[in-house]
């Protein structure tokens, strides 16, 4: 038998044990499948942290527009400072305090409340908001909204919910909260 013969069925037979051989076949099944199983998991707990900051921001505004529908915050004369104070102290165990964003704006009753989208068309976040609380003794409509800048970092495995900036290294996911109510009467 020539050497070129024994070489080929030598390789025959390494190519025949090795296909029958299931000692690795985990471990290349599992480097195929973990990338894909592990951007499932990380999705998956980005958006549960991006609802849970939602949540938050949502309690925390309810919470502290609840002191203007009570004319707490008119009766302690209020400033915006005071205004994002309190409600820092409500979302602080999850979000940035310097990067919640408030709108109050009061309207008198009957009055259509005209409210802009803090997003502009390039996907941009537009921070020109207002405080501006009902006036004592009133009975007018008050729009209380709070946003913030959730940073996302998912997105580069194609899991994208972002808002702002979408596609780009620095997109996020803009949290909104919204409470609307007529003041209560102070009694008076």
């Amino acid at each position: 038998m020539s050497e070129a013969l024994r070489s080929a069925l030598q390789f025959r037979a390494l190519v025949r044990r090795f296909s029958r051989n299931r000692r690795g076949s985990a471990a290349v099944e599992f480097a195929l499948i973990a990338p894909m199983f592990f951007a499932l998991i990380f999705a998956i707990m980005e958006t549960a942290m991006v609802f849970f900051a939602g949540q938050i921001l949502e309690t925390g505004t309810q919470d502290t527009a609840r002191m203007l529908f009570t004319n707490q915050a008119q009766g302690n004369a209020w400033d915006q400072t005071a205004f994002n104070n309190d409600l820092c102290q409500r979302v602080q165990v999850l979000l940035d305090c310097t990067k919640v964003y408030t709108d109050v704006k009061s309207y008198p009753a009957g009055t259509p409340a005209n409210l802009t989208d803090p997003i502009n068309a390039q996907g941009q976040f537009v921070a020109n908001f207002t405080y501006s609380p009902p006036p004592p003794n009133s009975s007018n409509i008050v729009v209380v909204r709070s946003y913030y800048q959730w940073p996302l970092f998912v997105t580069g495995l194609g899991y994208n919910i972002a808002n702002i900036g979408s596609g780009t290294d620095n997109s996020k996911k803009l949290l909104a909260a919204t409470a609307a109510f007529r003041v209560e009467p102070n009694g008076s």
